[in-house]
């Protein structure tokens, strides 16, 4: 597989052990709770009466082999990390570097192009500005006045655009050469299921391969 399988079946990996967590997490799959009625208490003549509480899951007989499975997808996870690491290192570029410097780089081009848009203006406020006068008795009144706004930029568009272009072309560059890596490189890693499998088949194919 190449790194792009693999980090999908990393994260197949992943739903799996959260789908399992998920039933472990839950006191209903764990334990079975037994409701006994009392009635012959009240009523010399009846039967106490056991009833089991519905578990939640349909693993609930399995539970034992539910924890085997995450323990198995746990050790499964560090061989799939150990193989894109060897993979990654087998690399002409420093990919976790390169993915974290390149998310940089969108980040301030985004910033440089809000700049880059902005132009100057001016409009005028109707009524946006107040003021005080004395009045012809000598009392201090307040009135209102319009607001002519002028905004202009505070920097050197040519700086911004200049270092906007720089930046878009190395970011698609890289964005490129991370893409490549993805594709061609090579993972050492050979998956137990189908990537596409359901979490039952999954868990039914480790039951069978457990027998073995």
């Amino acid at each position: 597989m190449n790194l792009k399988e693999a980090f999908r079946y990393q994260n197949k990996l992943q739903s799996l052990l959260d789908e399992a967590q998920g039933i472990l997490d839950c006191d209903a799959n764990v334990t079975k709770v037994a409701n006994t009625y009392l009635r012959h208490k009240v009523m010399p003549e009846a039967e106490d009466e056991t009833v089991m509480d519905v578990a939640q899951t349909e693993y609930a007989e399995q539970i034992t082999d539910i924890a085997r499975f995450m323990l198995y997808l746990l050790e499964e996870k560090s061989r799939l990390f150990a193989a894109i690491r060897k993979a990654k290192d087998a690399l002409d570029m420093d990919m976790d570097s390169e993915v974290s410097l390149n998310a940089a780089r969108q980040s301030i081009a985004r910033t440089f192009k809000r700049m880059n848009d902005l132009r100057s203006s001016e409009q005028l406020l109707s009524g946006g500005g107040t003021g005080y006068r004395f009045n012809a008795e000598g009392n201090q009144i307040s009135y209102c006045c319009d607001v002519k706004r002028v905004t202009t930029i505070n920097y050197d568009r040519k700086v911004i655009h200049a270092a906007l272009s720089k930046l878009n072309r190395q970011a698609d560059e890289t964005s490129n050469r991370l893409d490549l890596c993805l594709v061609t490189s090579k993972v050492d890693y050979t998956v137990p299921f189908d990537v596409n499998a359901s979490f039952a088949e999954a868990f039914e194919t480790y039951l069978e391969n457990a027998k073995n």
